[in-house]
C-alpha cells in the first residue's frame, strides 16, 4: 500500500516533536463525578522517563507511521507515559531501569511480542508511533474507562480528541495511512471523525491487544503474524 508523508518539519528530531506534544496536553472538557483523568507527564518519575524513552527511539526526523489505540490504561502508558509499555517492558524489552511497580499491562505484554517478532524495538520504534485517541487515560471510580465508555465522557471529550489527531499529524513527521488497534468501537469512531475531518488517506483496523488476550489468548501466534502482515503491507 502506496504512502504518502505528511507534517511539518519544525522540530530538530522526533523526539522533539513528540515530547513538545505532550508538554502541550491540557484537557480542559467536563467530568462527571467519579470520572478522573491520567496524565503521566505531570508525574517527574514518568516524564524522565518519557525522556529518555522518546530519545532512545525517536532522536531522528524519520517518518513514523502512527498506530491509534484507545487511552492509556492504569498498568501501562497511565504510569510510564508511553502506551502500551509497563514497566516490566519497558526495562527487558527497551533497556530502561525505571522504580514503577512491576504490574504487567495484558495488552503491553501482547504488544511487545509482536515487537519482538518484528525485530526489536529499536526496529519497531523506527517504523511506528503508538499513539492513542486520546493520549490521557481515564478511571472512574480508580478502574480503568475507555473514553467512549460513557456518553456524557465521549461527547465532551470529542473536540480535545480531534484537537490532539490534528496537532499529532502537524507536528510528528508520518504518513496519510494508519492504524487503528480497536476493530469495535474505536475504529468506529475514528472512522467518523477521519470521515468529517480528513486526517488520514486510509485507516486500517486491528484486533485490540486487550481482546486478543482475554479472549484470543491460546492463539497469540496467529494473531501476531496477523500484525505483522498487516504492519508490512504499507509500502513507505
Amino acid at each position: 500500500m502506496q504512502t504518502k508523508k505528511t507534517g511539518n518539519k519544525t522540530h530538530e528530531t522526533q523526539a522533539d516533536a513528540i515530547l513538545q506534544f505532550y508538554r502541550r496536553l491540557k484537557p480542559a472538557f467536563e467530568l462527571q463525578e467519579g470520572i478522573e483523568i491520567m496524565n503521566p507527564f505531570l508525574n517527574n518519575d514518568s516524564w524522565r522517563i518519557a525522556e529518555l524513552f522518546y530519545r532512545k527511539f525517536y532522536n531522528d526526523a524519520g517518518h513514523r507511521i502512527f498506530i491509534f489505540g484507545i487511552n492509556p490504561g492504569r498498568f501501562g502508558g497511565g504510569i510510564t507515559g508511553i502506551p502500551f509499555t509497563d514497566p516490566i517492558r519497558l526495562e527487558s524489552e527497551c533497556d530502561i531501569q525505571n522504580n514503577f511497580k512491576r504490574q504487567a499491562e495484558l495488552s503491553s505484554v501482547f504488544i511487545y511480542e509482536v515487537i519482538k517478532a518484528y525485530g526489536g524495538a529499536g526496529k519497531f520504534y523506527r517504523d511506528f508511533f503508538i499513539t492513542a485517541l486520546s493520549p490521557l487515560g481515564f478511571t472512574r471510580n480508580g478502574v480503568n474507562l475507555n473514553y467512549y465508555d460513557d456518553k456524557h465522557l465521549l461527547k465532551t471529550s470529542e473536540s480535545f480528541i480531534v484537537n490532539c489527531i490534528r496537532d499529532q499529524q502537524q507536528n510528528i513527521q508520518s504518513y496519510d495511512v494508519c492504524f487503528c488497534l480497536g476493530e469495535g468501537t474505536n475504529y468506529k469512531i475514528f472512522r467518523k471523525l477521519n470521515e468529517k475531518h480528513g486526517f488520514y488517506k486510509e485507516i486500517i483496523p486491528l484486533p485490540h491487544p486487550r481482546w486478543v488476550m482475554q479472549y484470543r489468548r491460546k492463539k497469540i501466534d496467529h494473531f501476531t503474524e496477523h500484525y505483522l502482515e498487516k504492519l508490512r503491507s504499507v509500502d513507505t
